[in-house]
């Protein structure tokens, strides 16, 4: 059984909030997630519709300010470091502005990590998932050249370790045409340049083939929350105009129960919670997910048990994730809104007895 003080706390970052000229291109000028956030609506009775920001606003991460406010509420309240969403394919980074600037200016003096987001961008937001807008290639030569860059990130004293290796997560390491390249390219390289070499781990986003970490590559896995898989709704309707037919519709309890029952694994598996899910505002046309009945108290109750339960192999390797700092447009969000206000960082704080 974990105490809770001696772990490690990292919330899931999402980088949109800030222009960029390809999503002005594929999206029409000035878009960021605050787009389709603005457009929520409640979809049936108790419905939690629109997530409208409190004290930080509609922010723009262009601004240092920002930034730092989300540290400092971040730190206040139990959380030891963001692990911000890296947008890499063959090269090219998108929405990498926020985490550059926090590398150049040395500011906040915060934790964190990178979570490789390694899945194509399509238009699923607008029902059009075959419609590829930035494509993953992988090569060898990429993991040579993405390590290289990697490795800059890697050196800054604020990063994410597990004893002297950096701790690095892959969004969907079954996605890799050869996992065990890519982690001994890794490797290597980070040894040739004189550098330890990363501590790798998958996330648990999408359901497992039976492969281990170790079978992968990996050093270990981080658990995703929701789990979709655990996602069966709970209620059903026969209408097809109806918002439980077109869209899962779970309780969050049941959700928190269901992964809970789930967290023995044959490996080492970091835990996640998540304050909520709902994206049904990228979803307007069906297909959405949603978490109904969450609360502070619920979140708390499930952070709580879920720490109870890890046990930390070493004391290095003491990591409790949270998805996610600000994912506003997916409903799961730590940063205050006008409905609750602080009371979910208040719920965490209690926990993490910080």
């Amino acid at each position: 059984m974990a105490d809770a003080s001696a772990l490690r706390f990292l919330a899931f970052y999402l980088p949109q909030y800030h222009p960029i000229a390809e999503n002005d291109a594929w999206w029409g000028p000035g878009f960021t997630e605050w787009r389709n956030v603005v457009q929520g609506r409640p979809l049936f009775r108790g419905h939690y519709q629109p997530h409208e920001p409190r004290d930080l606003g509609y922010y723009d991460l262009r601004l240092p300010e920002v930034r730092a406010a989300q540290a400092e509420l971040a730190a206040k309240h139990g959380i030891d470091a963001f692990c911000y969403y890296h947008y890499w394919f063959s090269g090219k980074r998108l929405l990498d502005l926020p985490f550059r600037e926090v590398l150049r200016t040395q500011e906040p003096d915060f934790g964190f990590c990178l979570c490789w987001a390694n899945e194509n961008w399509t238009r699923l937001w607008s029902g059009k998932a075959t419609d590829v807008l930035a494509e993953q290639a992988y090569s060898p030569e990429d993991d040579v050249r993405h390590i290289r860059w990697l490795a800059e990130a890697f050196a800054d004293p604020r990063y994410v370790r597990i004893g002297d290796r950096p701790l690095l997560l892959v969004y969907r390491p079954l996605s890799l045409p050869d996992p065990v390249r890519t982690a001994q390219t890794w490797r290597a390289e980070s040894e040739r340049l004189g550098l330890a070499p990363p501590y790798l781990c998958g996330v648990e986003s999408v359901p497992s083939d039976g492969r281990t970490p170790a079978d992968l590559g990996l050093d270990a896995a981080v658990q995703f929350a929701p789990a979709f898989s655990k996602m069966a709704p709970s209620r059903r309707s026969v209408n097809p105009r109806s918002p439980f037919r077109r869209n899962r519709v779970l309780d969050y309890e049941v959700l928190a129960r269901r992964m809970l029952d789930d967290a023995d694994a044959p490996y080492l598996r970091f835990p996640c919670v998540t304050p909520g899910f709902d994206n049904s505002v990228r979803r307007r046309d069906g297909g959405a997910t949603i978490l109904t009945g969450s609360t502070p108290d619920k979140y708390e109750r499930w952070l709580a048990e879920a720490v109870a339960r890890f046990e930390p192999p070493s004391p290095e390797e003491n990591l409790c994730f949270v998805n996610a700092w600000n994912e506003w447009a997916e409903g799961n969000h730590l940063e205050p809104d006008q409905r609750w206000g602080t009371a979910y960082l208040s719920a965490h704080a209690r926990v993490t007895q910080r």
